[in-house]
């Protein structure tokens, strides 16, 4: 199972009312673990940077100004997302920034059953707030002293711990086995059973030998030269 812990910065609070992505980023989940692949990119959003947005994630109007704008890293951003699903911290935020964007382009929206919210997630396991994404780290002990400022990046790699934590704890990224083989084994462990390590594949078509004949015959004389009475004999395979 494939999932993107995602994330944006923008220029503001409505892509309605002209404002516009300034950075995306997303960490990659298979089955519930980070593969260390990520997406990240700055862009310019072909506008100023108002001072409430610059306060919070810090990217300027220069900064930005020689950034791609979003036309450009479309392609690769759809590439990169292709059919998981958007893990997402107040998803219709985010999504709404997405799909605009993608909408400018003429580009079909991202379907919201490709979506999670964590932050609807967090309100179905805990009664009450609060429901940032900092309080959540706080919450269960995930160190978020880095994120001095939001940053796409860096605010997605903390949701995947977070994530994992609504999942239901650290130990959940254990269950490697497919579901399948997690029934058909027995266990008395409520995490989920026991590691079963998959039986070895025979090779189609075997490796090729590496002794040449004048090294085995170099290596049965030398044996021989031993006597019947050397250990090695015990273990050459009969015939050899």
């Amino acid at each position: 199972m494939r999932e993107i812990a995602f994330d944006t910065e923008t220029t503001g609070l409505d892509p309605r009312s002209g404002d516009r992505l300034v950075e995306i980023g997303g960490v990659e989940l298979i089955n519930h673990v980070a593969t260390g692949r990520t997406f990240h990119v700055y862009i310019n959003p072909e506008r100023d940077v108002p001072e409430g947005a610059f306060a919070v994630h810090g990217l300027s109007t220069e900064f930005l100004s020689d950034k791609p704008k979003f036309a450009e890293v479309a392609d690769d951003f759809l590439a990169f997302v292709g059919d998981a699903t958007l893990v997402i911290h107040n998803a219709s935020f985010d999504m709404g920034f997405i799909n605009m964007e993608l909408g400018r382009l003429g580009r079909p929206p991202i379907p919201q059953n490709q979506v999670l919210d964590t932050l609807a997630m967090a309100r179905r396991k805990f009664s009450s707030g609060p429901y940032s994404l900092d309080a959540l780290c706080s919450r269960f002990g995930i160190d978020n002293s880095r994120r001095t400022k939001h940053g796409a990046l860096l605010d997605s790699e903390l949701l995947a711990e977070v994530y994992l934590e609504l999942l239901g704890g650290r130990q959940t990224a254990l269950g490697l086995m497919d579901e399948a083989e997690r029934k058909s084994g027995s266990s008395d462990d409520t995490s989920g059973g026991p590691l079963v390590a998959a039986p070895a594949r025979p090779r189609p078509q075997p490796l090729a030998p590496r002794l040449t004949e004048d090294e085995k015959a170099a290596h049965a004389a030398f044996i021989a030269k031993m006597g019947d009475s050397a250990l090695w004999k015990k273990y050459e395979p009969a015939g050899e």
